[in-house]
This record gives C-alpha cells, structure tokens and sequence, in this order.
C-alpha cells in the first residue's frame, strides 16, 4: 500500500510564489496542496478548515508575519517549511523548531530535499504502531550521552525539558543534561499524562505544576513545587488546560 499524501498549505502573499509552488509540488508528487492563503490571517481560518501536515510558510508578509502567525497557531500546529527571499532569519527559524528554510527563487531539488525532511521528521514524531499494537507505549528511561557514557535517565526524575537549539535541556534534581533531539519530537514520545509543554522551547512535568495563575490573553504563570515560576505563551494554551483539567 503507498504511502498517504502529505498535506500541504502554502502561505505567501505573492500570487506568483504560490502558483509556483503549486507546481513544484504537482510535479514532485506525494502532496496534496489543502490550501493557499495570501496572508495569515486567512491561514488561521483556512488551517482550522482543513488541517495541514506540513506548511510552506513566506516570512515577511502584510498584517501577520510568518513568526506572528506560528505564535497563534495550536499546540499540535503542522510542520513548517520557511519559504522566503531573504536568507538572514534561518537562524531564527530554526529556533521555532522549522524543519527547513527555503531562500527564494525556489529549487526544484532543495524543495525536494525539504520534503524529505519532513517525511523524515514526521516517522520520527508519529511512527507507525507495530502491527495488532492497540495503545501507545511511553519509555520510562531515556538513554543520554553524558561524557564517554550512556546515562539511563528515569523519566520520572525530569522535572523539566528544555530546548537549547538541536538539543533539549533535561533538567534533573542538581544537575542537567543535553539530549541532541529536537524539543517536539522528545514531548511526543513521552507520556501527554506526565509531560505538557507550556512554551516553543519549554515542558514541564505536570505533577509539578503547584499553582495556575492567568496571566495576560491565553497565558498563565505557573508556580512549580521549588518554587520556580514559569510563564505559558498563548499557542500551549489548550494543551496545558486539557493537562491540568482547567476550564477554557
């Protein structure tokens, strides 16, 4: 059986650099293209339509920029592919965890070359249940590189996940240690019961989580049982709510 098409939305206020991208992906196959929005406002409307697995997203744009529009999107928001003129963000790019960054006028191989990142991506976060397999099972221990070691890391001792580029800070009672993997594929292997993420580069374990506070549009300050106090951003809204049983 071949493989379901990857749902795709284009975002870009230039007619001509969607239409050419249409085409691109036509001719590459394996995508089938949900929608094309000209600014992010309409992709707000249009993704809540008609979800996407993977968004080619144009940076600067009237009304919403392509940073603008990732901070409004939900938690469980599609991949994105950076598709812009300009090569100076990449950086910034990478920091909301984009799996690629695409420079103006498109290449037919780089934007093949993308969509194999994110199919790559996609079997690493969602992998397929073994055959007869009715329910997801979580590890209770990570395995992470500590020197010329292999430390197992009971899950139940993290009290925090942290993103620090292609890494993710684990932090432990007294000391941390550095995962190389992205933020949201470790968040999605792990137990949702035990585990939310409240920002783009932070989670947090929810038994930990002592007081909820609100704190601006969709926000809240959380106070963590060692009195550490962390603020929520508006797009892990939902996701923290449902974990800790909040009324919207």
């Amino acid at each position: 059986m071949s493989a379901l098409p990857l749902r795709a939305a284009i975002v870009d206020d230039e007619l001509l650099a969607r239409q050419r991208l249409l085409r691109l992906l036509g001719e590459l196959g394996g995508v089938e293209v949900v929608g094309c929005y000209g600014d992010g406002r309409q992709a707000l409307e249009g993704l809540a339509a008609r979800p996407a697995d993977v968004l080619f997203l144009d940076i600067r744009m009237p009304r919403l920029d392509g940073f603008q529009l990732i901070e409004l999107l939900p938690a469980k928001r599609p991949l994105v592919v950076f598709v812009s003129a300009y090569g100076e963000r990449a950086l910034d790019a990478f920091a909301v965890e984009a799996v690629d960054y695409l420079v103006k006028p498109l290449s037919p191989l780089r934007l093949r070359d993308a969509l194999a990142r994110v199919r790559a991506w996609r079997a690493r976060v969602h992998p397929p249940a073994p055959a007869g397999q009715a329910s997801a099972q979580y590890p209770e221990r990570l395995a992470v590189p500590d020197g010329e070691r292999v430390r197992m890391v009971p899950v139940e001792q993290i009290g925090m996940l942290v993103a620090q580029g292609n890494y993710v800070e684990l932090v432990l009672p007294g000391r941390s240690l550095l995962l190389r993997e992205p933020l949201s594929a470790l968040v999605a292997r792990l137990d949702p019961a035990r585990f939310v993420r409240i920002h783009r580069s932070r989670a947090v374990r929810v038994d930990l989580i002592e007081q909820v506070e609100p704190y601006g549009a969709g926000q809240y300050w959380l106070r963590l049982r060692d009195g550490t106090c962390l603020a929520s951003s508006r797009s892990y809204r939902h996701a923290l709510r449902e974990a800790l049983g909040l009324r919207a």
